[in-house]
């Protein structure tokens, strides 16, 4: 019963972060996740192992991530881990992970020639990879560290992509003034 219900806070997980990207409503499923993550919390009570098990923290870490990535792109707060009924553990690596689907909606921006709201991303992704830095457990504890590097990385990629953006857009500029002087 348990590895049913964290395949579904799983399944669900998925499926509103890609909803999230293509800009549809999500509550109804994120309801619905969140209610499943506190069924699978009620039914885990008395087994703590499992509760803590790397299945149940893996399907909680994705409902973190999709719920701190929907409330970034709808500007509100970030959600209560207790009011989820997930892992502070699960919740810190679901904030990483979500720095990737931010830098997602930068590289979307920038497709679209917006570079203003795909620096916005960038600020944002920003933030939460200095949160996430402020956390040094050893990996038996929390496995961060891969996380943290991922999204140094990631951060590092967009800044560069958006710089070249800023400069093509800029060279662009000038073309287009001297072609008019031509």
């Amino acid at each position: 019963m348990a590895i049913k219900s964290a395949r579904a806070v799983n399944r669900l997980s998925g499926s509103i972060v890609h909803l999230i990207h293509k800009g549809e409503d999500v509550k109804p499923q994120m309801h619905e996740a969140i209610d499943e993550a506190h069924r699978l919390r009620s039914l885990l009570e008395d087994y703590p192992e499992i509760w803590e098990s790397g299945l149940v923290e893996g399907a909680l870490q994705e409902l973190a991530e999709a719920a701190i990535l929907l409330a970034l792109v709808r500007d509100e707060e970030l959600p209560d881990p207790d009011d989820m009924g997930i892992t502070g553990n699960a919740y810190m690596l679901g904030m990483a992970d979500a720095i990737g689907e931010l830098r997602r909606f930068a590289l979307e921006k920038l497709r679209e020639g917006d570079v203003d709201r795909a620096t916005t991303y960038l600020d944002m992704m920003e933030e939460m990879f200095l949160v996430i830095m402020r956390f040094d457990f050893p990996d038996a504890l929390i496995p961060i560290r891969r996380k943290q590097d991922i999204a140094r990385s990631l951060v590092e990629k967009t800044r560069g992509d958006i710089a070249v953006a800023v400069y093509s857009s800029r060279l662009q500029s000038k073309l287009d003034e001297l072609s008019r002087k031509l």
